[in-house]
């Protein structure tokens, strides 16, 4: 069978235009309209074409407009303003971050979101709860907060919408190819990091990209990796897609995963803020590594994690949060209450509400199967 391989040819940059590759690989220029507008005037044809996509646009570039531009003094004056303002921006010491309040924050904050919406060209996110991490990102870089944010790469994104000529609506996958976005791999010894988190019988293993959002950066999880099967694949392949079961699996990996990627990256957050419920699962493995590893008794543990533990809620509905039912619990937790040293009933209760703690009847006389939601 043939062994098909896939390249991107890519034009040279000439050296006097390096800067913009800089520029691109710093989502600074989605809030800056000056960065915007030079990349625009690199081409407006194409600028159009990639959805706005710099990265995209220097891979697509004609290595003739690109010479052009080299020696276009004009475009290299616009080219040197907007480089010093970026770079002005990263090197800033009266900041607030710095000189403020928020000077005294000497250990990060990690933000976990399952999505993140910064622009229409890196469409990892869904609607408001990505614009909200996104733009809090946002404000954290600008205040030069000490700031680092967690969530999951998604091959496909959420979806594009397209509309017929009768007005119908179709969802239409994205399947991205990763080196077309602003991101980079995480390297350690040469080679991409990698952490695990144990799903079921199995090890899953997930790669870790790095996203500079300014003076911060946001890490991505992503599981569409050889080292995994074909169906832990697809934990990372859609935001918000699948069944029961994918929930369950998405929220292990970027709640529990994205605990042992800081870790594996050295940052040692001091306050962890969960940006809606999807991460929840952090807080459990928080509270095992201080069972495990500092041998503290649950109860305290629980304790000490609650205290540097933040929720925050963009969906206080019960259709915007998940739950899953107590076999489900059983079958992906029961070992990891045997870790924590508590028996699974106990671990169970902590994600009921006291209603949720006695079994509901509905008037025909039948039994409501309990759920858990995680809550401190």
């Amino acid at each position: 069978m043939p062994t098909f391989q896939i390249y991107n040819v890519i034009p040279t940059l000439p050296a006097v235009l390096e800067p913009l590759r800089e520029m691109t690989f710093n989502l600074w220029w989605t809030w800056e309209p000056s960065a915007r507008r030079l990349f625009r005037h690199l081409d407006p044809d194409l600028w159009n074409r990639t959805n706005h996509n710099p990265v995209r646009m220097l891979q697509l570039s004609r290595q003739a407009r690109l010479e052009e531009l080299a020696q276009d003094k004009s475009f290299l004056r616009e080219l040197k303003e907007v480089h010093d303002a970026f770079r002005n921006y990263l090197a800033r010491q009266d900041t607030y971050g710095k000189t403020g309040a928020g000077a005294a924050i000497k250990r990060p904050v990690a933000y976990f979101s399952a999505e993140f919406g910064f622009h229409e060209a890196i469409p990892n996110y869904s609607g408001g709860l990505g614009i909200l991490a996104g733009d809090h990102c946002k404000s954290a870089s600008d205040l030069d907060l000490n700031f680092v944010a967690v969530g999951l790469l998604y091959r496909h994104g959420y979806f594009r919408q397209e509309i017929d000529k009768d007005g119908a609506q179709h969802a239409v996958s994205l399947n991205q190819n990763f080196h077309h976005l602003p991101i980079r791999e995480v390297q350690r010894d040469g080679a991409g990091l990698l952490i695990s988190v144990r799903i079921l019988d199995r090890e899953v293993f997930a790669k870790v990209w790095q996203l500079p959002v300014g003076r911060i950066d946001l890490f991505l999880l992503d599981t569409d990796i050889p080292e995994n099967n074909a169906e832990d694949r697809l934990i990372t392949a859609e935001l918000y897609g699948g069944d029961q079961e994918m929930r369950m699996r998405q929220e292990i990996v970027l709640g529990i995963g994205g605990v042992k990627a800081l870790k594996a990256l050295g940052i040692d957050p001091e306050v962890f803020h969960m940006n809606e419920g999807h991460s929840a699962f952090l807080a459990l493995e928080r509270i095992r590594r201080k069972v495990v590893e500092k041998k503290i008794e649950f109860y305290s543990a629980l304790q000490i994690v609650a205290s540097a533990n933040i929720f925050t809620t963009h969906t206080p509905v019960p259709a915007g949060n998940d739950s899953f039912p107590r076999e489900m619990m059983r079958e992906y937790f029961g070992d990891f209450a045997k870790e924590l040293g508590i028996p699974f009933d106990e671990l169970f209760s902590f994600g009921q509400t006291r209603v949720d703690r006695t079994v509901q009847h509905d008037h025909s006389g039948a039994a409501d199967e309990p759920s858990f939601q995680w809550r401190q």
